[in-house]
């Protein structure tokens, strides 16, 4: 009966249209009320969720992938792609998606990347002879990659909801190859699609074109180096390398590139607030809902559940990776992210698999997530900037769809593609 209040309320105050994050507290403290627990239990709860050092590395994140959104970076690492790979059949398709994993690689936020890019892309595309739905497909889908290359605060999210003992550093280094995997896979679909469309590649502008290009860019892209760079050298925890790459972002935005204006400023601190103090809540109160999933033995639940349906590691990592996406279709990443982390992390681990590389195809599952209706940010953010109507992006996204998910069965089935990198640098 717990339980059913539990998901009961949580699943109704959705319906009703509450925020995920109350929806989250209000369902954990009706259950604590029901079982007869001390509500200060249930505070203690959400107060020590957000009393970890590592999610201190947040808002710095955060709020750098803001000043990137606003400084002039994005422009950049799109004329050092175009420079690079343009010539290539269907070449600002490839740009779309090379620029993609530059720039999230940076930001590390899907809805920055495809808000950003697709903003100087999209209309580029159209003006070049680019079908509206190609070039919203392809920004959108590619803007996965954010979540998966680092940095990425969804990883530290993965992190604290796993418990502890989860290396946020081995995340960000687990996350590379599938991130690059992921974008190399996009890459093909849309040469394929532009090929089958007819669309023609752009003029080879030179090698000291591309020289320049990249001069350019390489102070932004610097700020993923320091970032990335200070956490894989051991030199810097995650938390500090968040700090300097916000300041770097700064620097860099207003001092060398000179276009972070002060109602830029003003409009990333905001926005970085307003995130992190969502973030900040949902953590807590998911702390709490968490703390019940254990009281109820939900992961063993789950267990005994798909093992009655086959009891073969391989298809019960194909049935946790369907439940994901569908899950990925109708709630947030992050709320997603702390609610079934608990859950379905003890059953992966059941049968054999690493909690690192389901971190990453946690990932990548609920990164689709983020590019499908009913609740696709990244769609939504595409099609409005592409001007066209979801429904007609969608019947024609298939293939970039079918390359993704190429993507997160080599991850899940093939453990080397996410694990190699950590195991070196173990």
């Amino acid at each position: 009966m717990g339980l059913a209040i539990l998901f009961g309320l949580f699943f109704l105050a959705l319906l009703a249209g509450a925020p995920v994050a109350f929806a989250v507290g209000l369902a954990a403290v009706a259950t604590f009320l029901y079982e007869g627990l001390p509500l200060f239990v249930a505070f203690q709860r959400i107060l020590s969720g957000i009393s970890v050092f590592s999610l201190l590395a947040i808002p710095f994140f955060i709020f750098a992938g803001e000043l990137m959104l606003h400084g002039g970076i994005s422009a950049r690492l799109v004329r050092l792609a175009s420079a690079a790979v343009g010539r290539m059949r269907g070449g600002l398709g490839i740009v779309n998606v090379s620029s993609s994993m530059l720039f999230g690689g940076i930001s590390g936020s899907a809805v920055a990347d495809t808000s950003a890019l697709g903003s100087l892309l999209i209309p580029v595309m159209k003006e070049k002879g680019y079908d509206a739905d190609y070039a919203v497909n392809v920004t959108v889908t590619s803007s996965v990659a954010g979540v998966v290359i680092p940095p990425s605060h969804n990883m530290i999210l993965y992190a604290v909801a796993a418990g502890g003992g989860i290396s946020v550093t081995q995340l960000f280094m687990a996350g590379i190859i599938p991130g690059i995997l992921m974008c190399l896979t996009l890459a093909i679909a849309a040469y394929i699609v532009a090929v089958k469309r007819g669309y023609k590649g752009e003029a080879f502008p030179g090698w000291s074109v591309l020289f320049i290009s990249f001069a350019a860019a390489l102070p932004g892209l610097m700020t993923a180096v320091i970032i990335v760079g200070g956490v894989l050298s051991g030199i810097l925890t995650v938390t500090e390398s968040g700090a300097f790459g916000a300041i770097y972002a700064i620097v860099v935005t207003s001092l060398v590139y000179r276009e972070l204006r002060w109602a830029s400023f003003k409009a990333a601190v905001l926005q970085s607030v307003r995130t992190t103090a969502l973030v900040m809540i949902l953590v807590g109160c998911a702390s709490a809902f968490s703390y019940l999933l254990a009281l109820y033995n939900v992961p063993q639940l789950l267990t005994d559940a798909l093992m009655a349906v086959s009891d073969k590691p391989l298809v019960i990592f194909l049935m946790l990776n369907i439940i994901l996406l569908v899950l990925g279709m109708i709630m947030d990443m992050a709320a997603l992210i702390l609610i079934c982390t608990p859950i379905f992390l003890p059953v992966a681990m059941q049968f054999g698999m690493d909690p690192i590389q389901f971190g990453i195809i946690m990932m990548m599952n609920l990164g689709l997530g983020l590019c499908t209706p009913p609740v696709g940010a990244c769609l939504f953010v595409g099609c409005v900037i592409g001007k066209i109507k979801i429904e007609k992006a969608v019947r024609t996204i298939w293939p970039f769809y079918l390359a993704l998910f190429v993507a997160l069965m080599l991850v899940t089935y093939v453990p080397a593609v996410s694990l190699t990198l950590p195991r070196l640098f173990q």
